[in-house]
């Protein structure tokens, strides 16, 4: 169940959701684009990208068939050979990967990856020059690690004192709390960033020769697909508000330039892309992995988070520390290893925070977002049941039952109890194989009792 990953296994990864605070802000069309504040040193995005992409490499398919392959990097070399592009001196690569959702992302540093969804769903050259523009655009403002230093002000500094000495800088920010799934605040961009990455994807496509105008009609024929709840591009990126006339704005203060000089090649790429199998990669976990009989014993235990305290079995473990609002809780054989090294809880508990946009305190609201980002994760997720509501400490919360697929075989109920709190929507998800899940339920509802928030 992919929406539970402890550590990186493919950017559809789960363990703290952040839909990148922030607001879209009244940009002047025009107005100079620079990187915001960064702990990050421009060759430690380097660093970092080129580590995940390896990764990324190991855990997709990447498309065999060459003509793909370099007709989006002969794209992305155009793109690249723009000023703004050029001069932030990144080494910009781009490799297409067998997945029907309609996306794609870049890493710190420049590595970038196509999915067939979105070059099946493009209509011309020139809208999937926007997307890569837009994207690229992300890695020269550097957002990503942007995100990560705001977001981890104390962690992110002993974790590049340790990656100076050598050490994986992906597993220094995995021990600082940061992972590189797809709500990580690595790749996960406030408003204010989308409308920074639009502005500086429609300089880049200019100058490329591609009118930037092809972005804003993407963006407007997928926001008509179905807004954010529909293709996972925007589900990823996060509609800044009236995208296509800020879009259009910027582009009134660029040269004029005659554009149209496309490769030439779209049409038999079409042609080609019918041939190639879209398919999403099969499991990552090995098989033979068996569900513990992780019954409770040993009493009841606590464990204090920097927001709240709560209640675990005595005989299983927690996985967190006081200064972080993100813990996992599960027995030593709940946790599942996957054939490219990452975690999965496949029975336990994950606890933390969910921050999304333009929160309002509606606690149902606020559970049907988190529901969203989890099947957005994990389409095989499914709400199995209505949700309920309960009492946690002076709160109100609710308790909402999802199935999915076990790490184990068969299926897995999930209790997912979602609370509205000042620091967000807090959550616990109750995870184990279906046909164990009646003998938790004491456990499970023992541990919401035990729930104290301390601030």
């Amino acid at each position: 169940m992919r929406k539970k990953q402890l550590s990186f296994a493919v950017l559809a990864g789960f363990i703290v959701v952040s839909g990148g605070s922030g607001s879209a802000f009244a940009r002047t069309p025009g107005a100079p684009l620079h990187p915001g504040f960064n702990m990050f040193s421009k060759q430690q995005d380097v660093q970092l990208g080129q580590e995940a992409a390896a990764q990324v490499r190991a855990k997709a398919v990447v498309v065999p068939n060459q003509f793909l392959q370099d007709y989006v990097n002969r794209i992305g070399q155009r793109l690249a050979a723009a000023p703004e592009a050029r001069s932030s001196g990144f080494p910009f690569s781009f490799t297409v990967i067998a997945d029907p959702s309609i996306n794609a992302f870049a890493l710190p540093g420049g590595p970038m990856f196509i999915h067939t969804g979105l070059l099946k769903a493009v209509d011309n050259e020139g809208e999937l020059a926007g997307v890569m523009g837009h994207e690229m655009s992300h890695v020269i403002l550097r957002h990503g690690t942007n995100q990560a230093s705001k977001a981890n002000l104390i962690q992110i500094p002993a974790m590049l004192a340790g990656a100076v000495g050598g050490h994986s800088m992906l597993g220094q920010l995995a021990q600082a709390g940061v992972g590189l799934g797809a709500n990580s605040v690595l790749l996960k961009f406030s408003r204010t960033d989308e409308t920074e990455a639009d502005a500086m994807g429609s300089h880049l496509m200019s100058e490329a020769g591609y009118n930037p105008l092809e972005m804003a009609h993407f963006f407007e024929k997928l926001s008509a697909s179905g807004g954010a709840r529909g293709p996972q591009f925007l589900s990823d990126h996060p509609n800044p508000g009236n995208r296509e006339q800020a879009i259009e704005a910027e582009i009134r203060t660029l040269p004029q330039r005659n554009y149209g000089s496309g490769t030439g090649e779209f049409g038999r790429m079409k042609q080609l892309l019918g041939q190639v199998s879209t398919s999403a990669p099969g499991s990552a976990f090995r098989g033979g992995n068996v569900a513990p009989n992780g019954q409770p014993t040993g009493g009841f235990k606590q464990i204090q988070s920097r927001n709240f305290t709560l209640d675990y079995p005595g005989n299983w473990q927690a996985y967190g520390s006081k200064d972080s609002d993100s813990v996992t809780i599960a027995p030593r054989d709940g946790l599942v290893q996957a054939s490219n090294g990452s975690t999965q809880v496949g029975y336990g508990a994950i606890v933390s925070y969910f921050q999304n946009e333009g929160n309002n305190g509606d606690v149902n609201q606020s559970t049907d977002e988190l529901i969203h980002h989890l099947h957005a994760n994990n389409p095989s997720m499914e709400i199995s049941r209505n949700r309920k509501q309960v009492a946690v400490g002076r709160y109100q919360g609710l308790i909402t039952m999802l199935q999915s697929n076990s790490p184990y075989g068969d299926i897995e109920s999930d209790a997912l109890l979602t609370v509205a709190t000042p620091q967000g929507l807090f959550y616990m998800i109750f995870i184990a194989p279906q046909n164990q899940f009646a003998n938790l339920k004491g456990t499970f509802e023992q541990m919401i009792q035990s729930i104290r928030f301390t601030s």
